[in-house]
């Protein structure tokens, strides 16, 4: 039943396909991401010669995006695919790759960049995965994005696939790559001055969304509101992390600000703690457009919360 639902999604998709691909491309390089913070790196690099569009926007959830038509359309038209990876997307994006019909943006191609190839991966499980477990990503913590350093490896992996394709402009690309890496570490300078009175500091966080961000500017999760990745939390689990917050003084939960607060404010009545519900991508906010915005937006408000509770 479920393949055979499957058949009839990709088979309108391909009428879509079909109506509407006959729109030319405004630019040299039509680059399609799966998410915004890719696309506001891409652009930063591609500037002019290149159109960027982001499947997933930056209030959504990447791990349960439904397939639409219209991404089809997108993706059948791209010279270039972008995406996450870790299995961030696993629920989504193949189905779009086995429908768009467009060979040169499927996996060995060179139309196909998996962005996480070269990010040095955290909470890689030991041992076999199942279901039990939760959505347990096997290949690592797919949330690399919300760790800074890692956008000079996005730029330059993301640099050197733009230049692949379009070696005429490879020159421009590598000026607008130094440019970005130049203006990304002048700000992350800044935002480790920002961050640097909170070594150590103790936080939980709904979601693994911030493990990365603590490893680089120095908090420590001590917890999660989920029980499990992706899996509500019990009535015994928040007891638990209740009593362990109230003894450990902990007074700050973060979450990306897509998901329900309604365990986290459970916790927070009783513990006094404050629910900072925060972008996890660029465009998650008003003022968060792009990938420096994004960490300004993110930071201010972490700092804020953190010095009115010391």
């Amino acid at each position: 039943m479920q393949s055979m639902k499957k058949n009839v999604f990709v088979s309108i998709l391909s009428v879509w396909i079909f109506l509407f691909t006959t729109v030319p491309s405004w630019a040299t390089l039509n680059v399609v991401t799966t998410t915004p913070d890719l696309a506001s790196i891409a652009k930063e690099i591609g500037g002019t010669f290149i159109q960027t569009d982001s499947l997933v926007k930056g209030y959504q959830d990447a791990h349960f995006m439904q397939p639409k038509p219209s991404y089809l359309v997108k993706m059948n038209r791209a010279d270039l695919l972008i995406y996450q990876g870790l299995e961030l997307e696993i629920g989504w994006l193949p189905v779009l790759l086995n429908g768009a019909r467009n060979p040169d943006i499927r996996p060995g191609q060179p139309g196909h960049l998996n962005a996480s190839d070269r990010i040095a991966a955290l909470e890689i499980p030991k041992g076999e995965v199942d279901r039990s477990m939760g959505d347990v990503h096997p290949y690592g913590n797919p949330h690399y994005n919300l760790d800074p350093e890692n956008g000079f490896i996005l730029a330059r992996v993301i640099g050197d696939k733009l230049s692949e394709l379009d070696p005429e402009n490879a020159s421009q690309y590598k000026l607008n790559l130094d440019s970005f890496n130049k203006k990304l570490q002048e700000k992350l300078a800044q935002w480790k001055n920002q961050m640097s009175p909170f070594q150590g500091k103790e936080i939980v966080t709904y979601h693994k969304h911030w493990s990365y961000f603590s490893k680089r500017f120095g908090l420590s999760v001590i917890d999660t509101i989920e029980l499990k990745p992706g899996v509500s939390p019990s009535v015994k689990h928040l007891s638990a992390l209740t009593e362990t917050m109230i003894r450990q003084k902990i007074k700050l939960i973060l979450q990306a600000n897509y998901i329900d607060s309604k365990f986290s404010n459970i916790v927070a009545e009783k513990t006094g703690a404050t629910v900072l519900p925060l972008p996890v991508f660029v465009g998650g906010t008003p003022d968060a457009k792009d990938y420096f915005s994004l960490f300004d937006t993110i930071i201010e408000k972490i700092s804020h919360v953190l010095q009115s509770n010391s």
